[in-house]
């Protein structure tokens, strides 16, 4: 983990490379409950038996499912000391490959871009969250956060 002592040091990291998270597994119940949450149940996902005979030979993570994981997954690799972080938005989200369920997943982190903003630093992430084992990553994505004094 890289540890900012303020938001002007974070300022000054554009083009840092943040290394990579630990892997994170990935299961059926975390599945089901965000199909739960988003009222999201294609078979594909919760549907363990057809899916099963399925292009993916079982269940796979919804991609926002993933998606959403991408800000906690920054968090394991940067720590800002400021009043509070918020969640910008995303820009450049694709879904390139599957994550089966079970599988493990775990995301490498850069800084591709910083700006002060009043009363702190807007800084864009890019993230690429691999699957363990897999050719191609499952997300890759741009994700900026604003940290506040």
């Amino acid at each position: 983990m890289r540890s900012f002592e303020d938001v002007q040091e974070l300022l000054a990291a554009e083009g840092a490379d943040l290394g990579a998270t630990a892997w994170r597994q990935i299961t059926q119940e975390q599945v089901d409950s965000f199909a739960d949450t988003t009222d999201d149940h294609q078979w594909i996902h919760v549907d363990t038996e057809r899916a099963a005979s399925g292009p993916y030979g079982g269940t796979i993570a919804h991609g926002m499912l993933t998606l959403s994981l991408v800000p906690v997954m920054i968090g394991e690799t940067v720590s800002v000391n400021a009043t509070y972080g918020l969640h910008y938005g995303f820009e450049k989200v694709r879904f390139t490959a599957p994550v089966p369920v079970g599988s493990r997943i775990r995301a490498h982190v850069t800084v591709l871009r910083t700006a002060p903003v009043e009363g702190g630093t807007k800084a864009t992430f890019g993230v690429t969250v691999e699957v363990e084992g897999g050719d191609k990553p499952a997300c890759v994505a741009e994700d900026t956060i604003v940290w506040l004094t």
